[in-house]
Order: structure tokens, then sequence, then C-alpha cells
């Protein structure tokens, strides 16, 4: 007896949706090697986030270790990286704290199944750059897998929905934090190397870009300046979004 099927269910338009949302990096000027890792994203926050923060964090410290670091002072470089880092031990240190505290909520109230997704997940084998790179990737895979956690505890009553809206609001805010602060810095950087050539006789901004086709977020900071808070609320940039400052960069 076939199957039958009373509800319609998503077959792919979902992701392609997503996808077509976002403006598409460019790596073609990238001379780097990557590592390719096979990955699933099944929460609609997992996807979004992926598809809206990874590819421009990757450009953004691509700039940081590589681009600037062949000008600047390699001290300086190594702050940034080192903050970029830390903030993301803080949020992965978080995303673990809730996922535990999930799975000890699911064992004390006999909670054996998690809620799924009847979306296709998005699979993609992703181009990773950097150990930053990678370690971002992780921070969204925990972020992915918290997801359907809470909304099994929220179906079964176990915490109410508005403390499942304010948890997932925080740690969404603490992932998007390390995405942009990482574009603030990037620009922070760049606005000195900037600097530097008009001290030397007026070179131009694509002279400071052009030669590795990095990409160019908008972005406000010092490296040895705290990440202004007003700045780092604001939504990440996309490639097309950040038009004005991206000069000698192919998009």
């Amino acid at each position: 007896m076939s199957e039958i099927q009373i509800v319609k269910v998503d077959q792919g338009g979902v992701n392609a949706r997503i996808l077509a949302k976002e403006a598409k990096a460019d790596f073609r000027r990238v001379e780097a090697a990557s590592l390719k890792i096979p990955t699933r994203f099944t929460s609609a926050e997992g996807k979004r986030f992926f598809a809206r923060l990874f590819n421009t964090l990757q450009l953004n410290t691509h700039f940081i270790s590589v681009i600037a670091r062949t000008r600047l002072d390699h001290e300086d470089v190594a702050k940034i990286e080192d903050i970029i880092r830390a903030q993301m031990d803080a949020v992965t240190a978080s995303l673990n704290q809730a996922i535990d505290g999930a799975e000890a909520l699911f064992k004390a109230h006999g909670i054996t199944s998690t809620a799924t997704y009847d979306t296709v997940p998005l699979d993609v084998d992703v181009h990773v750059l950097s150990s930053i790179g990678r370690r971002f990737l992780e921070v969204l895979g925990k972020l992915d897998q918290l997801m359907p956690l809470l909304q099994t505890l929220e179906i079964h009553e176990v915490i109410t929905t508005q403390a499942v809206d304010i948890q997932r609001a925080s740690l969404k805010r603490q992932v998007r934090d390390v995405a942009n602060g990482a574009r603030n810095f990037a620009m922070g950087l760049r606005r000195r190397m900037n600097a530097m050539d008009a001290r030397d006789g007026g070179a131009t901004r694509e002279a400071v870009v052009e030669p590795e086709g990095v990409n160019g977020e908008s972005a406000t900071g010092e490296p040895d300046i705290a990440i202004d808070q007003s700045d780092l609320d604001a939504d990440p940039v996309s490639p097309e979004a950040s038009a004005p400052t991206r000069a000698g960069v192919d998009e």
C-alpha cells in the first residue's frame, strides 16, 4: 500500500530561497588552500547564519591574517586574531552550556526523541581557509544542534516559548557578534594601510586591497581598541551591500 501524504512538505525550495537571498562571496582572487569539510545544517537558524556570516567572516579574517600582516606590525595583527578567537571561545562555552542544560532537561523529564525538521537539510562542502574559519564553522554547527533541542523542550512545555525566544536571541546575537567584530577589525586595518599609503605618496585604496582581491566589508575600529558595541549590534554586511568600502575587489 502506498504511503498517504496528508501534508505538503519541502522538496528543497527552502534552501534555494535562503541561498538566493544571500550575496555570493567572491573567492576567485583569494590564493589560499582550503580544507573541504562536508557539513549539514538542518535548522532555519543554522542555515541562515551559515549563508549570511560564514564566507564574509572568512574573507575578513583572510584580510586580517594574510593581507594586513604584509604591511602592518605582526603584533597588532596577532592581537586582533586573539580577540576573535577569545570571542569564539566565549560563544562556544555558551552554546555548550545551553546544549548540556537542554540534554539534562531531556533526561529529567524522560524525553527520548528530538523534534526534527520537515525541510530538506542544507548539505554543503565548506571550503575552510583558516583555523578561525574552522572554529567559526564549529560554532555554527553547535547553534544548529541546539535549535531542535530547544524546540523539543518547548513542545513538551518543559520551558516556555518566551524562555526559548530569549535564549535563542541571546545566542544568535553572540554568534553574529563574532562575524561583525571581524568585519570591524578588517576595515580598521584597511584604513591604517590606506593612511600609510597616503603618507608615503598618495597611493590609492585599490593598491592596498587589489593584490589579493579580498572582500572588504564596512567596519570600524583599530587593532588596539575594544570593539564598539554599537557596531557589533548592527546586522552583518554582505559583499554587495558593502560597495562603498570594497574598492579593488571583484564582486
